[in-house]
Order: C-alpha cells, then structure tokens, then sequence
C-alpha cells in the first residue's frame, strides 16, 4: 500500500490548566493536545446500492422489489464481490398518499446494500453492473483502507512529534528542558471516509450502459489521531 505523503503540517491544540501552568513554571509539568494527520491512496470502496420498487399493495411492491434486490445481488456477485463484502443496510415499506383527504394509492419498498470493492479500478463497473440490474439508488461510495495500521502509525508519529516541539517550546520560555513523557493517552484515531454522491449520475450511468464506465476518483483518505501527552520538564 502506497503512502502518498504524510503532511509535515500536524494541527494541534494546546491544553493547560491553572494548576499544571503554575507546576511548569517550577519546572515539572506540562500537558498538551495534539492531533497527527497523514494523507494516503484507499485501496478499499464502499459502495451503498438499492432497490425501489412501487406497488398497488404491499405484497406487491415488495415482491417486485425483491426480484430487482435478487438480480441486483446476483450482478454484484458477477462482478467479483464476495458474500462476506455485501451487507444489507436499510429496508422499508412505505404506504404513498395522494388527494384531499389523503388516501393511500400504492406501497413504496425499499432495500439498499453495501458492497465493499477491494479493487479500486473496478468501482465504476460494479456501478454500472448493479444499475443494469435494476438498482435505481446509487446512495454514495466512501473510500478506505483494507489494513489502516500503517497510516495510523504514521499519524500517531506527527502527533508524538507536534507535542514534543511544543513541549520544547514552553519548556525553552520557562528555561527548564523536556526531561521524559510521563503520560500519554490516545483519545481518537481513525480514517476520514470521503463520501462521494452518485445520485445525480443515474441519468448518465443509464444512458451509458454497455458504452461509457461511470466515472469515479478515489482522491486521498485523510488518517487523524489525536493525543494527550503529559511531559516532565527539568
């Protein structure tokens, strides 16, 4: 997996209390905030997928909407998409109103899935695969990493390393110097999903079918850790 570059330029904030400034202005204490952040390619798409179905009855809109759901599966399977990568995230039958008084004049059913796609150049064709199946909702795609332990490692670097030059920083304007860490808790860590909406693309993936792969740019996948860091200074 390919690291695009970690940025040199870690945000931090700085936490002191009225007690731990007075402890450093004797030359003990010091805790501080930081936050690490690293950049990187995904390697690993999510894409959310669904059916939506209309019917004189309930029975009759969700068995249509179960046979769009089952062709939908069947061409996500065709695509290479592993069972263990599709999961269902959302169903629902809902009565559709019309007239005053509202009356109820058909049943709206609804099923949508998630399928991982491990091989980002294959995004577009599982798409494109899915709605030439009969999926009508393409509800977004989000971008990550399969095994994130090496971009969290490097976050987990610059925000060790935004702390320290700020420990020096306060410790070199109280003339004492940075003795050791005598505490550190990590307060949060993980991946930013950039969420891409293809709902506006429908138009354009039904009228390319066969012909033209829905277009889809995977950019960068920001990796945050923040910490608490406790310094001794001397």
């Amino acid at each position: 997996m390919k690291i695009s570059g970690i940025i040199a330029c870690v945000l931090f904030t700085v936490a002191l209390s009225q007690q731990a400034f007075a402890q450093a202005a004797h030359g003990s204490i010091v805790r501080i905030a930081a936050e690490g952040l690293t950049e990187s390619s995904p390697d690993m798409a999510t894409i959310n997928l669904g059916v939506t179905a209309q019917g004189r009855t309930a029975e009759a809109a969700v068995a249509e909407n179960a046979r769009r759901m089952s062709a939908l599966l069947a061409a996500l399977r065709q695509s290479g998409i592993a069972d263990s990568d599709i999961q269902t995230a959302y169903v629902s039958v809902q009565r559709q109103y019309e007239g005053r008084p509202r009356t109820v004049q058909s049943y709206m059913a609804s099923t949508s899935v998630s399928a991982r796609v491990r091989d980002i150049s294959r995004v577009g064709r599982v798409i494109d695969a899915a709605v030439a199946a009969g999926g009508n909702e393409v509800n977004g795609v989000s971008f990550s990493h399969q095994n994130p332990e090496q971009q969290l490692n490097a976050a987990r670097a610059n925000a060790i390393a935004a702390a320290r030059a700020r420990a020096d920083l306060y410790a070199q304007t109280l003339g004492t110097r940075v003795k050791r860490i005598v505490a550190l808790d990590e307060l949060g860590a993980g991946g930013a999903a950039r969420l891409e909406d293809l709902t506006n693309q429908l138009p354009q993936v039904f009228a390319a079918q066969g012909r033209v792969e829905t277009p889809v740019a995977p950019g960068l996948v920001d990796t945050r850790v923040t910490l608490n860091v406790t310094f001794e200074l001397q």
